[in-house]
């Protein structure tokens, strides 16, 4: 047994020994292709055009704080479409939208309108000017949520110069298709608010022209109060009626919020209608809770009444217009947290030195290369010298 191993180490050996005599018979063909690869590789590097890498990095926001707009901005048409390492159900949702709208179809062709790079790539179509942009840009997340826009350029000024577009262009994007429920909430109630403001400065101008053709008619306090409650009350029926709208458009009619101001205006208008009611009266309460006035609309006069529907008028589109201003301005608030803003870590400056051609990095791999195919020659060349040989053998 210890014989037979040591003859196999002693042909191993030999095969070895016979491998190095072939190089080194052939050591003018491997140095050859050694120098031809090095002097390849030097000349191709040299002679490449100069690129220039720049990087803008931003932060995404916090999670669980813009759902409305992430469920809504995701089915734009041909906006976001579905980018290499994000899922579908992910726990990141702010920062795959984010990564999604800059891997778009819709940012590539923003960049290649702003930046004429149709021309600058001397591209046939623009088709082929969006892949090339592909191609020179890198979209990267880091393990802590940072996100890198990589761009890269002949010309070090306009490489930057695209890392920061689309970091604003993302910005825009973000903004212009918000389409959120804060956002449509906020857009909805604005439409009421100015509707109501209009009707507001009617009813003014009415009672206006009223009380300067009827300058002897007044109300007496009481009535007045009694009155203004009443207008209070419609202008908040009205106020609810608006919120109730405007939750139907994103809740069932089960909806526990729509149940709850559905039994809120019954229970008001039920109260307006006791108020209102000939044989009943109009019922006023102090912060207290005591009664303050109880004057039946019917005793009042016939001018009176004119007067004093006027004036219910007014003070209900009054109280239509500071209730929608509020629900305005709450609406606004939570737009404004539903709307994940774009934060910029690091703006992308002009590069300094050139990020390609690597010349060092590309001597070294064509130095390699001439080795392994100088080898692979000189044992082709050493087995092309064996088989003539054998064929002028007799």
């Amino acid at each position: 047994m210890t014989g037979l191993h040591d003859g196999r180490a002693d042909r191993v050996d030999g095969g070895l020994v016979d491998y190095a005599i072939v190089v080194w018979r052939y050591r003018w063909l491997v140095m050859s292709v050694l120098a031809a690869g090095l002097c390849l590789s030097a000349a191709v590097s040299l002679l490449s055009s100069k690129m220039y890498e720049a990087t803008a990095t931003l932060i995404a926001p916090k999670e669980g704080t813009s759902s409305g707009l992430l469920g809504n901005l995701a089915v734009v048409s041909g906006l976001v479409q579905q980018a290499p390492n994000v899922s579908v159900a992910s726990m990141t949702p702010n920062r795959d939208m984010l990564v999604s709208i800059l891997k778009s179809r819709t940012m590539a062709q923003s960049l290649v309108s702003r930046f004429r790079l149709q021309d600058r790539y001397r591209a046939r179509y623009a088709e082929d000017a969006i892949r090339t942009l592909e191609d020179r840009v890198r979209i990267l997340v880091s393990k802590e949520g940072v996100i890198s826009v990589r761009t890269e350029d002949t010309d070090p000024q306009i490489s930057a110069d695209m890392a920061n577009f689309y970091i604003n262009e993302l910005d825009r994007l973000v903004a212009r298709y918000s389409t959120s429920e804060a956002g449509n909430q906020r857009a909805f109630l604005t439409e009421q608010l100015a509707h109501a403001k209009v009707a507001l400065d009617g009813a003014e101008e009415k009672l206006r022209r009223f009380q300067e053709q009827n300058r002897a008619i007044a109300l007496q306090e009481q009535t007045r109060g009694a009155i203004e409650a009443t207008g209070r009350l419609k202008g908040e029926i009205m106020a609810a009626e608006v919120q109730l709208q405007v939750i139907r458009n994103f809740a069932t009619e089960s909806n526990p919020e729509i149940i709850a101001i559905r039994g809120r205006i019954e229970e008001m208008r039920r109260q307006l209608t006791r108020m209102e009611s000939d044989d009943g009266a109009l019922h006023g309460q102090t912060q207290r809770g005591k009664r303050e006035f109880a004057v039946p609309l019917p005793k009042v006069p016939e001018v009176g009444i004119e007067l004093a529907r006027m004036t219910r008028d007014v003070k209900v589109h009054e109280t239509l217009v500071t209730l929608l201003i509020q629900q305005t301005e709450q609406a606004r608030i939570a737009e404004a947290k539903d709307l994940p803003m774009v934060q910029a870590l690091d703006r992308a400056v002009p590069a300094e030195r050139p990020s390609r051609p690597r010349l060092r990095l590309n001597i070294a791999l064509g130095g390699v290369t001439g080795i392994f195919v100088g080898i692979f020659l000189a044992f082709l060349a050493d087995y092309v010298e064996n088989w003539r040989r054998g064929q002028r053998r007799p």
